[in-house]
This record gives C-alpha cells, sequence and structure tokens, in this order.
C-alpha cells in the first residue's frame, strides 16, 4: 500500500463505526420507539368480545416487535460481518488467512490480534458471538446455533407467555419463542461501536456511543 492508500485505509474503522451509529439512530431506534408494545399479555377466556379483540391486537402487538428487534439483530450482525471481512482483506493482506470464506469468530479472533484488539474487555467477544448467534437463529430457526445460544444466553428462549405469544401455534420450536428485545439491538450494537473504536488508531478514538 502507498502512504496514502495507509492513510485512507487508517480511517476505515472510525468510517465503518459512524456508519453502524448512524444505522441505528436513524433507522433501528425510531421504528422500534413506533411499535406499541405491552408489558404483559392477558390470556385465558375473555369476559366479552372487546376484550378478546383487545388482548389479540396486543398479542399481534408484541409479536410484530419481536420481528423486528429480531430482524434487526440479524441486519447488524450481517453489517457487521461484511465489514470485518472487508476489513480483514487488507488488514491481513499477504499472510494468507482467508478472510471471505469460513468461521467468523475464527477470523475475528485473527482480526483482533492483527489489529491489538483486546475482544475480552467488556465481555467484548461475548456480546459479538450471541449477536451473530441470534442472527443465525434468525435465518434458520433450530439448530447448532440455536443450540449454542441457549447455552450462552438462554435467557433469550421465554416460553412464559407473560408478554409473548407465539401465533404460529402452541407445539412450535424453541426458535420460534426467541424473544429479543431493544435492549439487547442496542447492547449489540454498543459492541459493534466498541470495537470498531478499538481498532481505530487514530487521535480521538472512542469506543462509546
Amino acid at each position: 500500500m502507498t502512504t496514502r492508500d495507509m492513510q485512507q485505509f487508517g480511517l476505515w474503522p472510525r468510517t465503518i463505526q459512524a456508519n453502524i451509529y448512524r444505522f441505528h439512530q436513524r433507522i433501528i431506534a425510531p421504528v422500534m420507539q413506533s411499535i406499541p408494545v405491552h408489558e404483559e399479555i392477558v390470556t385465558g377466556v375473555a369476559p366479552n368480545m372487546d376484550a378478546f379483540l383487545d388482548r389479540a391486537a396486543a398479542q399481534v402487538d408484541n409479536y410484530t416487535a419481536n420481528e423486528a428487534n429480531k430482524v434487526y439483530a440479524l441486519v447488524l450482525i450481517a453489517l457487521f460481518e461484511r465489514y470485518v471481512r472487508l476489513w480483514a482483506g487488507r488488514l491481513l493482506e499477504g499472510t494468507g488467512i482467508e478472510t471471505r470464506h469460513g468461521d467468523f469468530m475464527v477470523l475475528l479472533d485473527k482480526v483482533a490480534a492483527a489489529a491489538d484488539i483486546d475482544l475480552q474487555t467488556a465481555d467484548l467477544r461475548a456480546t459479538l458471538y450471541e449477536a451473530l448467534l441470534v442472527g443465525n437463529a434468525v435465518r434458520h430457526g433450530d439448530g447448532k446455533s440455536l443450540d449454542k445460544l441457549k447455552e450462552q444466553a438462554g435467557h433469550l428462549i421465554d416460553r412464559s407467555k407473560r408478554a409473548y405469544v407465539d401465533l404460529i401455534a402452541q407445539d412450535t420450536p424453541d426458535s420460534e419463542w426467541l424473544r429479543i428485545e431493544p435492549s439487547d439491538v442496542e447492547g449489540y450494537v454498543k459492541a459493534m461501536i466498541r470495537f470498531w473504536g478499538l481498532a481505530d488508531k487514530l487521535p480521538l478514538a472512542t469506543t462509546t456511543m
């Protein structure tokens, strides 16, 4: 790389960090705030038709909100992975390390080592791994990623029906009971912001939103 190329490449982490931040602030957060959510879902026999319809509407509201949260979690990790693989292609150029294919977490560890990023700080690696597992579970349903997610973040599989009812059927698999809150999505964004902040070696780098 020429000196100019190196200078431009040095700006990549900051630009990518800003892209993720803007996507969350301009797209995700406003949509999440616009979707009605009810703290508790009432089930059982309704006393009258109006009550039945109100309960049904609340179930649909919460189901829709959860679907949106899951989709945004998937979009974020897909965006993050794309950026990391793009950056790794330049960062690890000439090392013989495959950056376009293969296990993403393995690549992330190699990238972190090359860029002197501590993935253990503030549970950074664990949070990014959780986001990856959530994204895979949203895409594929039951499978290896969901099994690993149960081990790492079992609280995300919630069959309590306190604030969520699966609208498909009673006997759907655990993947249909995956509950993602706006706070989970924000946590994934913060981890991504931190990662790119640690990757940013220029003055005035930040690791917080």
